[in-house]
């Protein structure tokens, strides 16, 4: 852990540490503990974050529970004892069975918090599962007063979680607190507020950008800012897993991969496993650490949350962060790419008007 005058946090890369530190923190816990996230799993992990979390509801602790429903399927006892002691569970947005049934089931809780005590957060890209144990996640642990503020968004979250939002002007304010944005994005055509602050970020890059992402689909206005900044010599890296374990997004991807590197971006593959860690940094200056992909669903569809600042120490985590990824990393192969075949080159063209579904 590192010290700095007013913050301490850990960075977790490993899945397996990440999830020991959760449940020591869970099991020291005295006030509340509050979780949301995306994807809840019935396997040894996801039973013994719920199995930590009956011992803490009989101790009388206050526990708030809210799991996306489009990605959490467990059965309905799963959580009945954390309910029966005491504790609340809210599935966001049950699936729903309609005439527009993927139009309004399409819009998802995509974030990754646990909140313990007022003064511990994580925030990041885990998810509760063994499912993803050999990733190579990115989480942030704050012990910190900001714990205030992500329990503000939290609650808010708590609150809306069977409400259909989608229009122009939904959207959550930025968070700051002691230098720090928490940015909220609540999904809207019009109002993609951490889109925009990466297109900000990118666009006043002066010396290096670096996007580190499990799904990479920019829509054209991140391509553009991308683009524009290789052109004018900023160090633009795009570290992505060669093999996501969504094989759709694989091949759509292709199409922007061979465009970004034509115009002088440089483009790394994560080869071990999964690379699910999302993060961004610019100019060793700003980091942006989170839930969201680099992508259209990410920006568009999902409510997302997003972590800014130019805390050094943090910084210098990051950076360490990336060059272990880097480590395992290899360059794009633009003549392969190329050559690839022709299926997956139609097929891909197949798939641009779906691209805001993935």
């Amino acid at each position: 852990m590192i010290d700095t005058p007013n913050l301490n946090f850990q960075l977790f890369d490993d899945p397996l540490k990440l999830y020991n530190s959760m449940l020591l923190d869970i099991k020291k816990a005295q006030k509340y503990i509050y979780i949301e996230t995306y994807r809840w799993a019935n396997d040894n992990v996801g039973l013994k974050f719920r199995d930590a979390l009956i011992a803490k509801a009989v101790e009388g602790l206050e526990i708030k529970i809210l799991v996306d429903s489009w990605a959490t399927t467990l059965p309905n006892t799963f959580f009945a004892n954390i309910i029966n002691a005491g504790g609340e569970v809210r599935f966001f947005k049950k699936i729903k069975f309609s005439f527009d049934f993927f139009t309004k089931n399409h819009r998802r809780n995509h974030r990754k918090l646990l909140l313990i005590d007022n003064n511990i957060s994580y925030m990041g890209s885990a998810n509760f599962t063994a499912y993803s144990l050999n990733w190579r996640e990115l989480v942030i642990r704050l012990n910190d007063g900001i714990t205030e503020k992500f329990k503000r968004s939290f609650l808010e979250s708590y609150k809306i979680y069977n409400k259909y939002m989608f229009n122009k002007f939904s959207f959550k304010k930025t968070i700051r607190h002691n230098g720090f944005e928490i940015i909220q994005d609540l999904p809207s055509i019009y109002r993609q507020q951490i889109k925009k602050k990466f297109e900000l970020l990118i666009q006043n890059a002066k010396k290096e950008v670096t996007i580190e992402t499990p799904y990479f689909l920019p829509g054209y206005k991140l391509r553009k800012s991308l683009i524009e900044a290789a052109q004018r010599g900023v160090v633009v890296n795009i570290i992505v897993p060669e093999h996501s374990d969504v094989k759709i997004v694989d091949i759509l991807r292709s199409l922007y991969l061979g465009l970004l590197y034509e115009h002088g971006v440089s483009i790394y593959l994560y080869f071990p496993y999964n690379l699910h860690a999302k993060c961004l940094l610019v100019d060793n200056e700003i980091f942006e650490i989170g839930s969201p992909n680099f992508d259209y669903r990410s920006f568009r569809y999902m409510y997302e949350i997003a972590l800014v600042g130019k805390e050094p120490a943090i910084i210098s985590k990051l950076n360490e962060h990336i060059r272990g990824t880097m480590i395992h990393c290899k360059h794009f192969n633009y003549t392969a790419w190329q050559n690839r075949p022709l299926i997956e080159k139609i097929f891909a063209r197949l798939l641009i008007p779906l691209r805001h579904l993935f």
